[in-house]
């Protein structure tokens, strides 16, 4: 079972908190229990799970990642001039697994699911692959 849905991005980096959108997709397949893949097919964007509870969170995430990657190093050779975003992207990764119980997404209290953009504003794609068990 795969569904796609899309995530509309407004910043050039990133976090939107994505949990609500992938446990309606378990939801709306009436899966019971199994695991889920998030996958994001894109080379700019990524996926992680971490705290949604603090907003701060967030921008630490991105505070820290303009740190380690910057947007303007002058020896990038990729001519799109987006080499930030797919070393960020490559830091994130592009899936993340859950289990699936109860028809729930088995997450920690303050646990949400957060799609990375890092080369936006866009219209990106999030795939979400159930597989029941």
């Amino acid at each position: 079972m795969l569904k796609t849905f899309e995530v509309r991005t407004n910043n050039h980096n990133e976090l939107i908190d994505i949990t609500s959108q992938v446990q309606e997709v378990v939801k709306s397949l009436g899966v019971k229990n199994g695991i889920c893949m998030v996958y994001i097919p894109h080379t700019t964007a990524g996926v992680t799970i971490n705290e949604n509870a603090d907003p701060s969170v967030k921008h630490d995430i991105l505070m820290e990642f303009s740190k380690l990657v910057s947007e303007h190093d002058h020896d990038y050779r990729h001519s799109e001039g987006n080499s930030a975003g797919h070393i960020k992207s490559t830091l994130f990764g592009s899936s993340v697994h859950l289990i699936i119980d109860h028809a729930k997404l088995v997450l920690g209290i303050w646990q949400g699911i957060y799609f990375g953009e890092f080369d936006g504003p866009r219209g990106r794609r999030v795939h979400v692959k159930i597989i029941e068990g």
